[in-house]
């Protein structure tokens, strides 16, 4: 039944909330269905395949998305980007996990003030850094930050009510925008247009930009889900692949959800995305090779 709600298209809140858990739901069916196969149960092992067929044409566009080609020869960006979450006092394990991924470009949501304090020692190998204003929530004061290796001036214009970090950073590809994002939660854990209104004021900004654009963070949201789809269609931004999940961290990746994405504007192509390194957050963080797309 999920899988065939998934691929109607509803957008209701009501529906979309479940729509967040189609992967992890068709990783348990085909468990479950392997299980009636060695039991030689077969009327169930007919439904388990017919759900499974569903499921997993609804999750196909999150784990398989459009891709592009990369341009020959183009330079390679690697960002992280990552909720930390706010209340995350587990500095070792940030910086860590910074330093093993290597990264060019680091996004960074919910970012609390236990990390805040000591941005220095966590980013030390990133000399150029953007920090969002302090924001204080009933789950923990946070900022967001996008740090780099090369220089990057800010982006400034940040409707109220959207939590984001922007920067234009100097890449060896050339002028690349990149937006550090974390949308509210969604219906019933917060009202019922957040998330819409909130895309709505991510469109503004990216309309404005000009030249390649990645917006990651976390979107609460999967990219075949109501979110994801007006992210595709209104902001004409596509995701990388999104298996494994990443939320929550306590359970193992294949079971999680891919709620912590990274967009890219179609003059881009996505090499490599991988998971990074646990942070001592809920979220894990997502490493993504960036290029230039072929012409």
């Amino acid at each position: 039944m999920l899988g065939l709600l998934a691929l109607s298209g509803i957008g209701h809140r009501w529906v979309d909330v479940l729509f967040q858990f189609t992967a992890p739901v068709l990783i348990v069916t085909a468990l479950l269905t392997a299980a009636l196969i060695g039991a030689r149960m077969w009327a169930g092992t007919l439904l388990g395949l017919a759900a499974i067929t569903a499921l997993a044409l609804a999750v196909a566009p999150q784990w398989f998305p459009a891709s592009t080609p990369p341009r020959p020869g183009a330079p390679v960006v690697r960002l992280y980007s990552a909720n930390l979450q706010a209340l995350n006092t587990d500095i070792d394990s940030i910086r860590i996990s910074i330093f093993a991924a290597q990264p060019d470009i680091v996004a960074l949501i919910e970012v609390g003030d236990a990390p805040a304090a000591r941005v220095g020692q966590i980013l030390q190998d990133y000399p150029y850094r953007i920090v969002s204003p302090r924001i204080d929530r009933p789950s923990g004061a946070a900022r967001s930050v996008i740090a780099s290796r090369w220089p990057l001036t800010v982006i400034r214009d940040r409707p109220d009510g959207l939590h984001a970090v922007g920067a234009k950073v100097r890449s060896p590809m050339g002028a690349l925008n990149v937006l550090g994002v974390h949308l509210t939660r969604p219906w019933p854990f917060q009202e019922q247009w957040g998330q819409i209104s909130q895309t709505m004021a991510l469109d503004a900004v990216v309309s404005d930009l000009s030249g390649p654009v990645i917006v990651a963070g976390d979107f609460n949201s999967v990219s075949s889900a109501r979110i994801g789809r007006q992210i595709r269609r209104d902001l004409d931004l596509s995701p990388a692949p999104g298996f494994p999940g990443t939320w929550p961290s306590s359970v193992p990746s294949f079971f999680a959800v891919t709620i912590d994405q990274v967009y890219r504007s179609p003059d881009l192509a996505i090499i490599n995305r991988r998971l990074g390194r646990p942070t001592g957050s809920d979220h894990r963080p997502v490493v993504t090779d960036i290029t230039l797309a072929a012409r």
